[in-house]
């Protein structure tokens, strides 16, 4: 039987389950991620099996003019998702603060490191990019 992860947004909204993840998660210090975020980087990871549970007619969308598209709920805020432009459906990365429990994944990576606050340190232990994992 397949596990599933549960998560929800701060007002409960919305909810949502996955059955799985990337191999990969990172936190971002993009100036787009943090000011999405309210924090010194996003910590966003790729799902796979993402079931909307409730509350999916509250979910709101932010395209950038790079084409990614950002997903919150519109009663409280909540960031909740991330798409490349041209994403398919089921192409999302969620944020891992959304999840009610533990999920199995380590951060292996610092991206985007070149936009970091400059009163924010870099965690020590993780490699970091000046850019994303394959352009530096």
């Amino acid at each position: 039987m397949t596990h599933k992860y549960y998560g929800s947004c701060l007002c409960g909204g919305i909810s949502f389950n996955v059955t799985g993840f990337s191999k990969k998660a990172a936190n971002c210090y993009c100036t787009m991620c943090r000011k999405f975020h309210g924090a010194a980087y996003g910590t966003l990871v790729s799902v796979t099996g993402l079931t909307w549970l409730k509350g999916f007619e509250l979910l709101k969308h932010f395209t950038a003019e790079n084409g990614t598209q950002r997903s919150f709920c519109q009663d409280c805020g909540t960031s909740l998702g991330f798409r490349i432009k041209n994403a398919g459906i089921d192409e999302i990365e969620l944020a891992i603060s959304t999840f009610d429990e533990d999920i199995p994944i380590k951060i292996d990576a610092q991206i985007y490191t070149e936009y970091k606050a400059n009163w924010c340190e870099l965690q020590q232990g993780i490699p970091s990019f000046l850019q994303g994992r394959n352009e530096n």
